[in-house]
């Protein structure tokens, strides 16, 4: 992997497309052009100054260019496209990364194959990726970044048993920093949140990286809040942003915390400069209608055009998001809800089940989130709020009358409040 070890580790989940441009002429969809020549320029993608992707990505396509058919080059170029979609929130990167992939017939390199695989679980084809993943190792039993992509999807979908096995082949790998990563959050989200924490933290002293180590101190941050000490998960969000890298996960995370600690001001800040990644922006909308800005109502409307745009393409990736947005912006509960449990067929991680817990007591329909609380039950996952939301379901019952559609007052009285 190029830029992180762990980037595997930090999300399975799709950044929300960015569809600024989409969104603006959403009624009227024009037809996609193909370009004429590989030379002709049809957009330049923005980069912050001082910033070294561009440098890097020139090199990597001379080297591409250099070697024509030669997997191992083409590999490292769409990674590096992959990962600064991750860090950016800029799935143009994807759609690079893609053309780069498909310069190459069947049968692919193991190298490929993978790339291909992450590729393949960003737009949630995950039985895809872990087809294509297999047949890397099948060709490399050996290449670590596979077990790795492989034990994430298990996690995104609650096998923890499945992901704990790819953990373990990791660590005969000798991969300390990838097997702590992995098993830590095994831990965590099977119920065993000290032990998780333990084993995070040992894997952060195990590597240098300023991308691994970001990635583990952004999930420490997440586990330490989980296990309701806000101070310590503090200390170790400011950590990774002490780091000074571009990192998508991190300030959704971090933003998610702020508003967790009724901190909504602080985003504004923390997130200012990335209305143009849609998970953030949904935080900044969020953040901005909790303190009443003059902005808010600006923010919601982009968010909801880019969701619009989206469902016109027939683009279901971003489900999660579009919940959290009907539910806590728009007060309307029903298509919540109905979102929520959609996404919860594919996604299955913590913050996934806490959407659909919000979504199905807003809509009084706690009937819709039993998937959610069956898992909360058989993997015994501690974090309090999360628990208190499925006690609040269980004693409302199967329906409890309330109507589909909440008012703005009950919905900023709604258990999680503008966060998570």
């Amino acid at each position: 992997m190029t830029f992180s070890e762990l980037t595997c580790f930090r999300t399975i989940r799709v950044l929300v497309l960015p569809l600024a441009v989409a969104a603006l002429a959403a009624p009227v969809l024009a037809a996609p052009r193909k370009p004429l020549a590989d030379s002709e320029l049809l957009e330049r993608l923005p980069l912050r100054a001082g910033d070294g992707s561009a440098r890097e990505l020139a090199a990597l396509r001379t080297g591409m260019l250099a070697a024509p058919g030669v997997p191992g080059p083409a590999a490292l170029l769409a990674q590096a496209y992959f990962d600064l979609a991750m860090a950016r929130g800029d799935p143009r990167y994807v759609g690079y990364a893609e053309a780069v992939i498909a310069r190459f017939g069947e049968p692919q390199a193991a190298s490929l194959r993978v790339v291909r695989g992450l590729l393949r679980q960003y737009r949630h084809d995950f039985g895809g990726a872990l087809d294509d993943f297999a047949a890397a190792l099948a060709l490399d039993p050996g290449f670590a970044a596979a077990h790795a992509w492989r034990a994430a999807i298990f996690l995104v979908q609650a096998d923890y048993a499945a992901a704990q096995q790819e953990c373990a082949t990791l660590q005969g790998l000798g991969r300390a920093t990838l097997f702590g990563g992995c098993s830590g959050l095994v831990q965590a989200y099977g119920g065993h949140l000290d032990a998780g924490y333990r084993t995070l933290q040992q894997a952060l002293a195990t590597t240098d990286d300023p991308g691994n180590r970001l990635w583990l101190l952004t999930r420490l941050g997440e586990v330490a809040a989980w296990r309701g000490q806000p101070a310590l998960a503090e200390s170790h969000y400011r950590a990774a942003l002490a780091l000074g890298r571009d990192d998508g996960y991190l300030l959704a995370a971090w933003g998610d915390f702020l508003l967790d600690q009724n901190r909504p001001a602080e985003v504004l800040v923390a997130l200012a400069g990335w209305e143009s990644a849609d998970n953030l922006l949904l935080r900044l909308a969020e953040a901005a209608a909790a303190l009443r800005r003059p902005e808010a109502a600006r923010l919601a409307q982009a968010l909801g055009e880019r969701f619009a745009a989206a469902g016109l393409r027939g683009d279901t990736t971003h489900r999660a998001e579009e919940a959290r947005y009907r539910l806590r912006l728009r007060g309307d509960a029903g298509a919540a809800l109905r979102l929520a449990a959609e996404n919860y067929r594919v996604q299955r991680e913590p913050r996934d089940a806490h959407v659909l817990f919000e979504a199905a007591l807003a809509a009084g329909d706690a009937a819709a989130a039993q998937p959610a609380s069956d898992w909360l039950a058989a993997s015994g996952f501690e974090d309090a709020r999360l628990r208190r939301l499925g006690q609040e379901l269980m004693l409302a019952g199967p329906r409890s009358g309330i109507p589909g559609r909440q008012s703005p007052e009950r919905r900023a009285a709604s258990p999680g409040g503008a966060g998570r």
